[in-house]
């Protein structure tokens, strides 16, 4: 049998277990067994009562299954089978509702109509929503009135208050309470928070600060340059906020504009044409800005747009003189005589002072010199003869500046066109190489001229041509289409007689005034076949007429070809005489015989020949200096032997015998090269020049008396030549 009590109860009984084959002697003994036998749940042994020992929680267990059976205390044995029931907790409400989350987080676009689903939250109850009201929620909203409502029973929060402004206030937290028994008293609650962000959308036209805004900037700002900037004021954010500045009007359009930065959404001024403070101070201008989306919902909200009204004052600047144009083009004659005026140029200070102008020509444009200006009135004159023929056009530049102030300064090209002049005589278009045969007719057509002409006439170029006087052999024919044919007037030439003629021709233009030249046409008489093909000229017949045949020819061409095969024979064995070896006899070939046209000191002139020239061998030769004649430039100072050391003689003389043991051409004994080397003990030391300066410098030549009598006369030529140079 199954009996119910409370829960909570502990230790109290519930359920009363009595056996039909218990006959109250007390023999009888139940023992229990199952789920928590003997922990949660105990049973009387003699009574069959079954109690709880612990406190029963329905939300952790809510019911069991157990089996109780009596035995027979005596023999042990079961009075009947076990009998199995089930203790099933009956709920109580001691279980708080809980929200699914401490803190729920939504957002909800700004001015939403009432009513505006929100979020929906959710609490649940342990309790058996199936017995009693324990577990039957209800949703209430503690704070966060009067802009948000919840629903009882679903826990939907909606929008309780209408035009809720983000520009006004952007967050809310609204704390909403779930209580169950049906929100009855008693009912126990739990609590949530949801943090509500209204969200942007364009209901905020932009504004602008200010009605008005100054600016100034100088006349002298580059086109494009920022004079200053502009910002509206939108409370929305985002693509929301986003604006667009335009120029609607103002008598500053023309010079002014206006570009949105796409970062910080102003506007900014820039120079659109260049301003001038002396035509105009202050430029106006009427700018709108407007958002570049806009959502339909919110026009009735205003116009999304504002203007205002921007003034530039342009600050005066010391300006370059302006020219009356950009470029100037003048034409003149290339006769022009020089100091005449082909033009004047004008410029003036655009600024208010109005400061006279000086002029030049810049001179890198005019290398040749040929033009000059006046530094006051701006008139350009040429100095130099032109020459169309040299250069049809000349461009230089004039320089225009302030007289108080030069550096103000400003350039503007020039271009000079030359004109031309029928100063130049036609002449040959080329040089022919015209020949008449031996053989030709009378009449005969032996070559075809033409002309050029370096001017340009504007009708185009039409030659004359004609012989400067009658001339036996040949004759002129004008074709009229600027060339002539030379044609011959009588035939049978000889070349024998004469081997060339000259022709003048004379070369006409029609241009005014007319120009003339005479150009020589040079004419060969060759020799040619029937017909009429050149075969040979002018030098096989000068050599046919001195007599020399072919055969001739052939000899003398054999004789000059002898004699240079003997002329590099001859160059071959002066070679290879030069490979003999470097001593041949016991003499040196090196010695030097220096005569000074008197006595010398004899023998004890030991320092006739200076070994130090052995140092440089190559350069011996184009350092020898003459010694059959007085020196002319002396050198008095007193330089060291340079022989002091004899590491170089050791080093030549070793380089000397390798070079003779690796020559070829040495003979194959033995042989003695001498070397001098004069010694360093002398107290005259070298009289050689070999190392000798090549100037003269101003000592005296007394200490050459002290040397003794050798010197004597030496000492007499030189103390005389330098008194008479003193004097």
């Amino acid at each position: 049998m199954r009996m119910a009590c409370s829960q909570k109860s502990t230790g109290v009984c519930f359920v009363k277990l009595r056996s039909d084959k218990d006959r109250g002697d007390g023999t009888a003994r139940y023992v229990l067994s199952g789920e928590g036998a003997g922990i949660i749940f105990r049973i009387d042994e003699k009574s069959g009562d079954l109690h709880a020992t612990q406190r029963l929680d329905r939300e952790e267990k809510a019911s069991y299954t157990l089996q109780a059976q009596a035995f027979n205390k005596i023999t042990g044995l079961p009075l009947e089978p076990a009998t199995e029931f089930i203790v099933k907790i009956h709920d109580i409400n001691d279980n708080e509702p809980k929200f699914t989350k401490a803190v729920y987080t939504a957002s909800v676009p700004e001015m939403s109509d009432v009513g505006t689903f929100v979020i929906e939250v959710n609490a649940t109850d342990a309790d058996d929503a199936t017995y009693g009201n324990s577990a039957k929620l209800v949703y209430s909203i503690l704070q966060g009135q009067p802009y948000f409502s919840v629903e009882p029973e679903t826990g939907i929060v909606r929008i309780a208050l209408s035009n809720m402004d983000r520009e006004v206030r952007k967050e809310y937290q609204v704390i909403i309470q779930a209580k169950d028994m049906a929100g009855q008293m008693g009912g126990l609650s739990g609590t949530t928070m949801v943090n509500v962000t209204l969200t942007d959308v364009n209901d905020s036209p932009p504004r602008f600060a200010y009605s008005s805004y100054h600016l100034s900037t100088y006349e002298s700002a580059e086109i494009g340059s920022t004079v200053g900037r502009i910002k509206a004021n939108d409370g929305d954010e985002g693509e929301n906020a986003e604006m667009k500045y335009r120029i609607v009007d103002g008598d500053g359009k023309e010079y002014l504009d206006i570009i949105t930065d796409e970062i910080t959404q102003e506007g900014v001024i820039v120079v659109k044409k260049k301003l001038d403070y002396e035509s105009k101070r202050v430029y106006t201008v009427k700018v709108e800005v407007t958002n570049t989306h806009q959502d339909p919902n919110f026009t009735v909200l205003g116009p999304f747009l504002d203007t205002a009204i921007i003034k530039v004052t342009a600050k005066d600047v010391d300006e370059p003189p302006v020219f009356s144009r950009p470029q100037f083009v003048f034409e003149v004659n290339e006769d022009t005589p020089k100091g005449i005026a082909i033009g004047t140029i004008t410029a003036w200070d655009p600024d208010a002072t109005h400061y006279p102008i000086q002029y030049a020509i810049d001179q890198h444009t005019d290398p040749e010199r040929l033009y000059h200006i006046d530094p006051k009135n701006g008139s350009i004159t040429i100095i130099k003869s032109l020459d169309r023929e040299v250069s049809k056009w000349h461009n230089i530049s004039v320089l225009a500046s302030e007289m108080n102030n030069p550096h103000q300064r400003s350039r503007v090209p020039v271009l000079i066109k030359v004109l031309d002049v029928n100063d130049n005589a036609p002449e040959f278009a080329m040089i022919y190489e015209t020949f008449v045969c031996e053989n030709v007719r009378a009449g005969q057509l032996i070559q075809t001229i033409s002309a050029i002409d370096t001017d340009d006439p504007l009708v185009g170029h039409k030659f004359v041509f004609s012989l400067s006087s009658m001339n036996p052999n040949f004759t002129i024919f004008d074709n009229e289409d600027n060339t002539a044919r030379i044609l011959t007037r009588r035939s049978g030439f000889n070349r024998r007689e004469m081997s060339v003629y000259y022709l003048p021709v004379v070369i006409s233009d029609s241009d005014y005034p007319i120009q003339s030249s005479t150009s020589t046409l040079t004419i060969r008489v060759c020799s040619c076949d029937a017909t009429g093909n050149m075969r040979s000229c002018s030098v096989d017949a000068l050599l046919l007429s001195a007599g020399l045949s072919t055969g001739a020819l052939v000899a003398i061409l054999l004789c000059v070809l002898i004699l240079l095969m003997i002329v590099v024979l001859f160059s071959a064995l002066k070679k290879q005489r030069r490979k003999e070896p470097l001593i041949i006899s016991k003499e040196d070939i090196r010695d030097n015989v220096v005569s000074y046209n008197d006595e010398g000191g004899g023998e004890e002139d030991t320092q006739a020949f200076d070994i130090g020239t052995l140092r440089h061998p190559e350069v011996v030769e184009s350092n020898q200096l003459r010694r059959d004649i007085i020196p002319e430039m002396l050198f008095p100072y007193h330089r060291p032997s340079p022989m002091k050391e004899c590491a170089d003689v050791r080093d030549f003389i070793i380089s000397r015998l390798q070079e003779n043991d690796t020559d070829p051409s040495a003979p194959p004994y033995d042989s003695l090269a001498t070397y001098a080397y004069e010694g360093n003990g002398s107290i005259a030391e070298s009289l050689s020049s070999l190392e000798s300066s090549a100037t003269e410098g101003d000592h005296e030549y007394d200490y050459l008396s002290n040397w003794g009598p050798q010197f004597k006369k030496l000492a007499d030529m030189y103390i005389s030549k330098d008194t008479g140079v003193a004097n």
